[in-house]
């Protein structure tokens, strides 16, 4: 596996689109990760740290990590928040559950 297996810039000729030489180590200057070279599908991704964990697994460090981390980042500020209703079908909840009754008041006050 090399880093470029997750860049943004490596074709299907196995070459880099910006020209520059393959790495053999997992590092290159001009990474530019890709959320579909870790979720091929995109309602797999969860979350920044998901992906965070599986460069690291796959021996990413320093700026690469930092790299993939910020992607997720904006992966996930792109996506669209859940609607409150969408959680109370959920049985979330969504904030909308009434209060229990606390212990110093009586029932009906």
């Amino acid at each position: 596996m090399i880093i470029c297996d997750f860049c943004k810039y490596y074709r299907q000729d196995a070459q880099c689109h910006l020209g520059l030489k393959i790495p053999k180590a997992m590092s290159c200057r001009e990474f530019g990760p890709a959320l579909e070279s870790f979720c091929s599908d995109p309602k797999d991704f969860v979350s920044p740290a998901q992906l965070v964990q599986m460069a690291t697994f796959f021996g990413m460090k320093g700026s690469e990590l930092k790299k993939v981390g910020a992607m997720a980042a904006r992966e996930e500020g792109a996506r669209p928040k859940p609607s409150p209703q969408l959680n109370r079908a959920r049985g979330d909840g969504g904030g909308d559950t009434p209060e229990p009754p606390r212990a110093d008041r009586a029932v009906g006050e």
